[in-house]
């Protein structure tokens, strides 16, 4: 991450120039400012990757510059420096968006792990977007919309794939959203401008498969007319999407290995192996692990395909994500069904909330396309919706309980339910003690007794 931009500010002129001076022999493009006004000044004419203020300022304090660069340019990263007595502004800082802290006297190692995480985390907060808008601009960016911890996990994860040509396997149930990610890989990718082939391989009969896959020469077998390229064959210099990957034949599944270890096919009927170059990713709604330990997938191509494992989580393990999807594909079927005045009202989105999409993010596509088809009023009630949506859940429902058949700790149990309320609240306990309907005097209790604290 050397070579980046780092505005320096601070009121005392010595700090500013030893720390501008470390920076400079760390590779980065090091300039200061002695206080929040010249900062800014300098801003407006200079951009910059990242700012590294003091909190303790005459006139414009750390905070205030902090709410004016997170105002006025949001793209740039702030970290604050605060003296050992003042963490407390450091902690109210990060909530208005800075990305860390360092306490006084600045340590030189720290202060550059420090640089390095934010600056690699910004850079990998890009690719996600780059990785969005080639999803928004090939195929749609509805199955993919969401901000749960574990989606944005699986998309940080992909924005790095990306830029390898590194096998990758994408697991999810279906309608979860495997192509959609998979084309968005291959679209920022160094071979976004090479073909990229999608193959189902529970779509094609199990006789037709080889030569869909692999391609075969002429009278290599009846019917066999002409010769045909295969579909590996078409994709060379690009990549090769593999659907359903755990529905292949195991006498087939040698032939793929074959590919991954020496780039290399052979047509049915061919003496000689063909050379290509392919990027594969792979998808699946099944458990390979344990169709490997059933002999019904191999061990040695489960591990070549695993490389770079993506997970997309259900849609009924995001749920917070819902409303957000449900608003994008309203106004989208009102647009193509030409019902621009239609309208669907808050109070039902619970319904959308609590139930639990077995179909995932496809199934609520195709539930909110069919509202806007059939609703008879100007606004959509709770008459409209499919029986599942209508009737209200209790809220026990929507935890997911896999009850292991050698037994469980409710004490286990109970740590992690407090930890995931805490998360959901951001750590405010007071907010949490409120999820949990219990007091907060209760939750501290918790808290310490299983030694739970923000990291």
């Amino acid at each position: 991450m050397t070579g980046k931009r780092i505005l320096i500010v601070d009121d005392e002129e010595s700090l500013r120039r030893v720390t501008q001076l470390r920076l400079q022999q760390a590779g980065y493009e090091a300039s200061t400012a002695a206080d929040g006004d010249e900062a800014l000044a300098f801003l407006q004419r200079h951009p910059q990757d990242l700012v590294l203020t003091d909190l303790r300022m005459p006139g414009m304090s750390g905070l205030d510059l902090l709410k004016r660069i997170r105002q006025d340019y949001p793209e740039i990263i702030v970290i604050v420096v605060t003296a050992f007595g003042t963490i407390e502004s450091a902690v109210e800082a990060m909530k208005h968006g800075a990305f860390d802290y360092i306490i006084k006297p600045v340590n030189s190692d720290a202060l550059r792990i420090i640089l390095a995480r934010a600056l690699e985390h910004h850079e990998l907060r890009r690719e996600v977007q780059s990785l969005r808008t080639a999803i928004d601009r090939k195929f749609g960016f509805e199955s993919i919309i969401g901000r749960s911890k574990a989606l944005l996990s699986t998309l940080e994860n992909a924005a790095r794939a990306a830029q390898s040509a590194s096998t990758v396997l994408v697991r999810g149930e279906t309608g979860t959203g495997k192509e959609l990610l998979a084309k968005a890989i291959h679209f920022n990718s160094p071979r976004r401008d090479r073909p990229m082939i999608v193959i189902n391989c529970g779509a094609i009969p199990r006789e037709l498969l080889e030569s869909e896959l692999f391609g075969h020469t002429r009278g290599s077998f009846t019917g066999a007319v002409v010769a045909k390229q295969g579909k590996i064959e078409m994709a060379d210099q690009g990549t090769l999407f593999l659907d359903e990957i755990g529905e292949m034949p195991l006498e087939l599944q040698v032939k793929l290995l074959r590919l991954i270890q020496e780039r290399e096919i052979e047509k049915i009927g061919a003496t000689q192996p063909v050379k290509v170059d392919v990027r594969i990713i792979a998808a699946t709604h099944r458990n390979l692990q344990a169709m490997v330990e059933n002999g019904t997938f191999r061990e040695d191509l489960y591990y070549r395909l695993a490389v770079i494992p993506l997970e997309l989580p259900p849609l009924r393990e995001r749920p917070d994500d819902v409303p957000e999807l449900v608003a994008m594909f309203f106004h989208k079927f009102k647009q193509r069904l030409e019902r621009p005045d239609l309208i669907l009202p808050q109070t039902l989105l619970p319904h959308f909330s609590t139930y639990r999409w077995p179909g995932n993010v496809r199934e609520l596509e195709n539930i909110v396309e069919r509202l806007v088809v059939l609703s008879p009023g100007p606004e959509i009630t709770i008459a409209d919706l499919p029986e599942d949506l209508r009737r209200q859940r209790d809220p026990l429902e929507a935890i997911q309980l896999e009850l292991p058949p050698q037994g469980i700790s409710l004490e286990a149990v109970e740590k992690e339910l407090v930890l995931r309320a805490l998360q959901k609240c951001n750590w405010n306990q007071t907010k949490a003690a409120d999820y949990l309907d219990i007091s907060r005097k209760v939750l501290i209790y918790r808290m310490e007794k299983f030694g739970l604290k923000k990291d």
